[in-house]
């Protein structure tokens, strides 16, 4: 696939050895990425990650990760410092969107992008807000515990009414992934929410975070940064969740990024409320 540039640009899919030089652009831009989103993220759609060259030489890179036949969520759109401007960025997107299709498509795009991504026929659903900050003192809660491969099913359905659609096979690598450790909650026999806390480029990242309430997402929150007091911790909220919010500020985090959650049309209905950190920017 050769794209119109000013420069011959040839855009092809990437591959997961691709993935350290992706990531590294994405933490060169303050992204802080995880260090094994890798395999999950090519778990759920291998075909959905491109990377441009110029000469034979990376210049950019962007992600459309396809969920079931409905759902797309664009990412990791990067373009080399010293060959912006040229046009690639815009050619690299127009050949990678072609892979979803008629799906709808969702990103979280930074403040610098938005307005572009109007143009791209994206509208604003709301704002995500990254706090940051020390880890409090916390001690893992009663009706907590680690989750294992037994809760797999329950933790794919109620991931299920928490994102707009199915994602299982992410789901199989990320809770599994090196270093990263989840944690489910019950009332009884039910389950009322799980929470993923992985290390990052910078800091370490809590997403997801899905909890029936406010006293569930507390509940995991602390389970998540029992142990890593004063470690550097991220959280990405979406803004309309007030108890999301309120729950980052009551452990001493801080705003300090923001990104605009974005679509080309309508998803699927889901339990908005229960997102108190989104999973990733990258994949949504």
């Amino acid at each position: 696939m050769t794209s119109a540039a000013p420069q011959d640009l040839v855009v092809t899919q990437a591959t997961p050895a691709d993935w350290p030089l992706i990531s590294g652009w994405a933490a060169e831009e303050g992204w802080n990425p995880g260090l094994s989103d890798g395999p999950a993220f090519f778990a759920q759609d291998s075909g959905g990650f491109f990377l441009g060259r110029v000469d034979g030489e990376p210049a950019s890179a962007i992600s459309v990760v396809n969920y079931g036949s409905d759902y797309a969520f664009l990412g990791c759109y990067l373009v080399r410092h010293d060959l912006r401007g040229n046009g690639h960025g815009f050619a690299t997107w127009k050949t990678a969107l072609a892979h979803a299709g008629n799906r709808t498509v969702g990103l979280d795009g930074v403040v610098a992008q938005q307005d572009n991504y109007r143009q791209s026929g994206f509208t604003l659903a709301h704002r995500t807000i990254r706090f940051t900050g020390a880890a409090p003192e916390s001690d893992a809660p009663t009706g907590v515990r680690a989750a294992g491969p037994d809760d797999l099913a329950a933790i794919t359905a109620y991931d299920s009414a928490c994102f707009p659609a199915d994602r299982p096979r992410f789901l199989g690598q990320w809770l599994t992934a090196p270093a990263h450790r989840s944690f489910v909650r019950h009332d009884g026999g039910r389950l009322t929410g799980y929470g993923v806390i992985r290390p990052g480029r910078d800091t370490l990242r809590v997403g997801p975070l899905f909890a029936d309430t406010a006293d569930d997402a507390r509940a995991l929150f602390a389970a998540l940064t029992a142990g890593i007091a004063g470690r550097e911790i991220a959280l990405d909220i979406p803004e309309p969740n007030a108890a999301g919010v309120a729950l980052a500020e009551e452990a001493g985090l801080s705003p300090s990024f923001e990104t605009a959650r974005m679509y080309t049309g309508p998803v699927r209905e889901h339990a908005a409320e229960r997102v108190f950190g989104v999973t990733t920017l990258e994949l949504g």
